[in-house]
């Protein structure tokens, strides 16, 4: 008999019991340091993801705007802009198209354009461009549809809120004169902390 011969292996039982008694162990370890995280999903529910889209723009140097169904603000009336000038000019407005993607209404924390932060404005109809009895400069509005041969209706949330799966128009009033042809930021930040940045070019018209 040699030497290795005289050592004795584990049976195989014994070693299934051992294994067995280890993933057992293991896994009550792991169950008592999730119980914690699991409680905690429960209580807050689903995570809320924001997913914002800026599809498109008008912030052609005209009379009037379209917006993200296809027709103006006014339809033909100048409510939106002034005379055309090779700018855009402090006080001029702009139309935004944003889509909601997600499951769940989306409220807007912050609207900054150019660097300036934007003041929301809530009211059922758009004012008139000239007299300015609802936007001033540096102001916005959220549309949510045009009416044919009438004024485009405003959100009525009393916060810049976005619906589920619907396209809404974001109408800012310029804070200062942009030449035809710029860059300009727009960054939209959620009540969640979501920053969504697109890029408009004055002059032109995008969607």
């Amino acid at each position: 008999m040699t030497k290795t011969d005289r050592h004795k292996a584990v049976a195989p039982v014994i070693a299934t019991l051992l294994l067995v008694a280890i993933a057992v162990v293991g896994g009550s370890i792991v169950l008592i340091f999730s119980q914690g995280f699991f409680s905690a999903a429960q209580m807050s529910g689903m995570p809320t993801i924001d997913m914002l889209e800026i599809s498109g723009y008008d912030a052609r140097d005209i009379k009037n705007r379209q917006i993200h169904d296809g027709l103006l603000t006014d339809n033909g009336n100048a409510i939106t802009d002034g005379s055309p000038d090779s700018k855009i000019q402090r006080g001029e407005r702009i139309a935004i198209y944003v889509t909601n993607n997600g499951a769940t209404k989306t409220t807007l924390d912050e609207v900054r354009f150019g660097g300036t932060e934007m003041k929301y404005k809530v009211g059922e109809v758009l004012d008139d461009y000239e007299s300015e009895s609802l936007m001033e400069y540096g102001n916005y509005v959220i549309i949510t549809e045009s009416v044919p041969n009438g004024i485009s209706l405003l959100s009525p949330e009393p916060t810049p809120t976005l619906q589920p799966g619907e396209e809404s128009t974001i109408l800012l009033e310029s804070d200062s004169n942009i030449p035809n042809g710029r860059d300009v930021q727009i960054k939209l930040t959620t009540s969640s902390g979501a920053v969504f940045v697109g890029t408009i070019v004055t002059g032109q018209q995008l969607g």
